[in-house]
């Protein structure tokens, strides 16, 4: 057994190596130690989903016990960073307490909804679509506040998406993965298979952009920083697209179910 100053000297990755080696719980709770900040980060960035019905520390402490299971879990030769699988984890984490809770801030909703009126009034007068900045003058705010609550709708509308699959009976883990359809009834199972083609056909009817940075979100497993890099764009630019994207395809799945009524 290796002592904490020679735990110490050894990298993240030497670490995780070591513990599916040995089972060590000293290794492991090293490890937690040194992941906590991206809980720390998570739950600071995404605290406007979840403060009114939580506070801060009970964020974080989930996220330690996601950590803990996420270590145990996490297969060290997929060749991806134990970072970005956690931190995907915590944001769905997250997600998920909040869609239990069927909790939404009001002024998340109502911006969420401004901003979609906005885009397709605009939409529908310019035959495209619209800018940030004409967005921004539509409703007479600035840009820099316009992409702010753009961000903030961003996992609202991906919340959306999340309840509405839950709601029509194909639930799905955030990030758009239908279940496995192994074992379903026959209605079921076609129920799926044409949701996951309308799914399908809504991720096609995005730009370009927008497929991509769900591709490399989702697939990939890439945070908004290392999207930003492969896309080189700035990182605020990426959020944008990503909330874009999620809002389209939310609308899309919407007409889709609504349809079949």
């Amino acid at each position: 057994m290796l002592s904490q100053k020679e735990l110490d000297t050894k990298t993240n990755e030497e670490l995780l190596i070591l513990y599916k080696q040995t089972n060590d719980q000293k290794i492991k709770q090293t490890l937690v130690l040194r992941y906590i900040y991206i809980v720390k980060n998570i739950a600071m960035q995404m605290r406007g989903i979840y403060l009114g019905f939580s506070q801060i520390d009970d964020i974080i402490n989930e996220g330690v016990l996601a950590i803990m299971t996420a270590i145990d879990k996490f297969d060290i030769n997929k060749h991806v960073k134990f970072e970005t699988y956690i931190s995907k984890r915590i944001r769905g984490m997250i997600i998920d307490i909040a869609r239990k809770q069927d909790w939404v801030p009001r002024s998340i909703r109502k911006s969420a909804k401004e901003i979609e009126e906005a885009q397709n009034v605009l939409s529908h007068q310019l035959g495209r679509t619209p800018t940030d900045e004409e967005v921004a003058d539509y409703l007479q705010i600035s840009v820099k506040k316009y992409k702010e609550d753009l961000g903030k709708t961003g996992t609202f509308n991906l919340l959306s998406l999340d309840m509405l699959m839950e709601e029509e009976g194909v639930g799905q883990k955030s990030g758009g993965i239908l279940k496995n359809t192994n074992e379903l009834l026959p209605e079921q199972y076609l129920q799926k298979k044409e949701t996951a083609e309308a799914l399908k056909e809504g991720l096609a009817s995005l730009r370009e952009k927008e497929q991509m940075v769900l591709s490399l979100y989702y697939i990939n497993e890439l945070n908004m920083k290392e999207i930003s890099v492969v896309m080189q764009v700035s990182e605020p630019r990426i959020s944008q697209i990503h909330a874009n994207a999620i809002r389209k395809l939310r609308n899309y799945m919407q007409r889709f179910f609504d349809e079949k009524e």
